[in-house]
C-alpha cells in the first residue's frame, strides 16, 4: 500500500495490510450510565435491558437506522452501588458501530469533503445520544457518551500542534528545524497476529516491521509482550489476558508517514483474516 493510496483512503474504507491483517472502519463510543436526578438505585442495572434500550434507540431515532448487534455493545456494572454517591455512575461500557455503508458516497471524490461529512455525522451522533434518558422497568437512567481520545484524530492533532508550538520539544526535521511527532504506540494487538506462523506465538520483529512498513519508512521499531495490559485489567474483565497481547512502538522517518498512519489507525479495528 503506497503513501499516495493512504492519502486517498475514504473514512469508511477498509485497508488491507500485510500478514492477513485488515483495518476495518468503525465508530467507537465510550458510554457512562448514571441514575437520573430523581432516581434512587439500590440494585444492579439490568445489562440486557440496557443493551436492548440502546439498540432500539439507534434503530428508531435517526433518519437512517443504525444497526448494532448485541455483541458490539459492551456494558459493565460498577460494584458497591450502596457506597456510591448519588452523582456517581452505575455502569460503563463501549459501543462499536461497524455498519457504515449508508455513509458511502460514490459520487464524491474530494477526500476533505468526505472526511468533514463523516466527522459531522459522528459529532451529531454523539450529540444526540449524550444525555438521553432510558427507562428500565420504571427506573430512569441518563446516558453519557464520548469519543475516546485514541479515536479522535483531530483532537490528537490539535494537542500535538499546541505542544510543539511552545519551546524546543520533539524531534527536529529538515533544515527548517520544524518539530513534529513521529512515533505511534499501539497496545492490545494479539501477539499471535504479529508472530511468525508455525514458528512461535510471540510477536516477531520481522513480521511487525513488514506490517508497519505499509504506512511508510520506519526509523525505529520495538515490539514486545504487553504484560502490563493484563495486569492492569480488572479481575472480572475477561477481555485481556496477561501475555497474550503485545505493545508496538514505531517511529517513522517522515512526519507525513506518521500522520497518515495515525489517521488510518484512528477509527478502525485491526482484524485478522485466517486462511
Amino acid at each position: 500500500m503506497s503513501t499516495k493510496s493512504l492519502d486517498s483512503l475514504r473514512p469508511t474504507e477498509t485497508l488491507d495490510i500485510e500478514n492477513g491483517l485488515t483495518l476495518v472502519p468503525r465508530v467507537m463510543l465510550n458510554l457512562t450510565i448514571f441514575p437520573s436526578e430523581t432516581a434512587s438505585v439500590t440494585k444492579p442495572i439490568d445489562e440486557w435491558q440496557l443493551k436492548r434500550a440502546l439498540i432500539d434507540f439507534l434503530k428508531t431515532s435517526f433518519h437512517v437506522p443504525i444497526t448494532v448487534p448485541e455483541e458490539d455493545l459492551h456494558i459493565k456494572r460498577f460494584k458497591d452501588l450502596k457506597k456510591r454517591k448519588r452523582v456517581d455512575p452505575v455502569a460503563g461500557g463501549t459501543i462499536f458501530i461497524r455498519d457504515l455503508g449508508f455513509l458511502n458516497n460514490k459520487n464524491e471524490d474530494d477526500l476533505e469533503v468526505l472526511d468533514k461529512k463523516f466527522l459531522d455525522w459522528k459529532s451529531s451522533l454523539v450529540e444526540k445520544m449524550d444525555g438521553i434518558e432510558l427507562n428500565l422497568e420504571g427506573v430512569r437512567f441518563r446516558l453519557g457518551v464520548a469519543i475516546p481520545a485514541t479515536d479522535d484524530f483531530q483532537g490528537m492533532k490539535k494537542d500535538w500542534e499546541d505542544f510543539y508550538a511552545f519551546g524546543n520539544r520533539g524531534y527536529s526535521r529538515g533544515e527548517s528545524g520544524r518539530q513534529q511527532p513521529d512515533t505511534i504506540v499501539l497496545r492490545g494487538a494479539p501477539s499471535r497476529w504479529l508472530a511468525e506462523p508455525r514458528v512461535s506465538s510471540k510477536p516477531s520483529m520481522l513480521v511487525t516491521h513488514t506490517i508497519f512498513s505499509t504506512f511508510g519508512k520506519i526509523r525505529n521499531l520495538n515490539v514486545a509482550e504487553d504484560n502490563d495490559l493484563g495486569d492492569k485489567a480488572d479481575e472480572d474483565d475477561g477481555d485481556i489476558v496477561s501475555g497474550l497481547h503485545c505493545k508496538v512502538v514505531v517511529q517513522f522517518e517522515r512526519y507525513r508517514d506518521f500522520y497518515n498512519a495515525l489517521k488510518v489507525l484512528c477509527g478502525r479495528s485491526l482484524q485478522k483474516v485466517d486462511h
